[in-house]
């Protein structure tokens, strides 16, 4: 059986802090949210794009 979620080790594009984003492993072939850093609280824009290798993220400023 297949997690529910995966883990995805990313850096926070405000202060650098290396972090863990849960991304679920099904689901739209993408997505984007915003989601706070849990070192700095500032918002990211997560990007989540899934193919049949899996899930990828990728985190943007949401002040971009």
């Amino acid at each position: 059986m297949q997690p529910f979620a995966d883990a995805a080790t990313q850096l926070c594009p405000y202060c650098g802090e290396e972090v863990e984003v849960d991304v679920d492993s099904l689901g739209a072939s993408t997505e984007s949210y915003v989601e706070d850093c849990p070192v700095c609280c500032r918002p990211w824009q997560v990007r989540v794009t899934r193919d049949d290798d899996g899930a990828s993220v990728m985190l943007g400023r949401d002040d971009d």
